[in-house]
């Protein structure tokens, strides 16, 4: 069997030291960890909107967060920890399951490996 070598995905958990956060707008960033914002689309916005069709803010923020990641500007980490509202999650489990590039770096929690 393969390990699944995809970033874990948990939504509000306490961030450990190695774990990076991705905080909606509007929510507290957590001190002791590497944090990124997003901004949940718009309730007016659906799915494959024209303005979003390209990706979701939630998947753009991921892609963001891995970039960091891989390039060094942000600190290594192995666990992504979320800090949303309940559409910020949606909107994140979403990206998780539906985006091409999220799905291949990531994986939610309880996800099978």
């Amino acid at each position: 069997m393969n390990e699944d070598s995809r970033i874990p995905v948990v939504f509000g958990q306490q961030p450990g030291p190695e774990d990076a956060a991705l905080v909606e707008e509007g929510f507290a960033a957590p001190a002791a960890s590497y944090a990124l914002r997003f901004a949940a689309a718009r309730p007016s916005h659906g799915v494959g909107c024209i303005c979003c069709v390209a990706r979701s803010p939630a998947a753009e923020a991921l892609a963001l967060l891995f970039r960091a990641r891989a390039t060094g500007a942000a600190p290594y980490f192995s666990r992504v920890v979320i800090f949303a509202s309940a559409a910020g999650e949606a909107e994140l489990r979403a990206a998780l399951a539906q985006d091409a590039l999220a799905r291949a770096r990531y994986r939610a929690s309880g996800e099978p490996r």
